[in-house]
């Protein structure tokens, strides 16, 4: 059975930090595509960055340069650090695990940038 399991969101303030982790089991992280995504109340789920099976990493422009995937192979694991935190970045964020034909998703983690 696949499990995709976040954590690390919580209540943050603006220009703060905070990494988000995402542990699987049931799969090998490092043979799909990896992506975080994230959906604030009334809005559709958003993609936030991915990282391929060999690597390649891509943004959203809203969270180019303060955010970054990266991923540990020998753990299973995936990681976003987000930076200089901004109001507009509140939302649950999910993690995924694609490969066609097959995909999975984590329960997510909810992220508030508050003063």
């Amino acid at each position: 059975q696949v499990q995709l399991v976040e954590s690390g969101g919580g209540l943050v303030q603006p220009g703060g930090s905070l990494r988000l982790s995402c542990a699987a089991s049931g799969i090998i992280f490092g043979f799909y595509t990896n992506g975080w995504y994230r959906q604030a109340p009334g809005n559709q789920r958003e993609l936030v960055a991915a990282i391929t099976s060999g690597g390649s990493t891509k943004y959203a422009d809203s969270v180019k340069g303060r955010f970054t995937i990266s991923r540990d192979n020998a753990n299973n694991m995936m990681y976003l650090q987000m930076n200089s935190l901004k109001p507009e970045d509140t939302a649950v964020y999910y993690c995924s695990a694609s490969r066609d034909p097959s995909g999975y998703w984590g329960q997510g983690t909810q992220v508030t940038v508050s003063s």
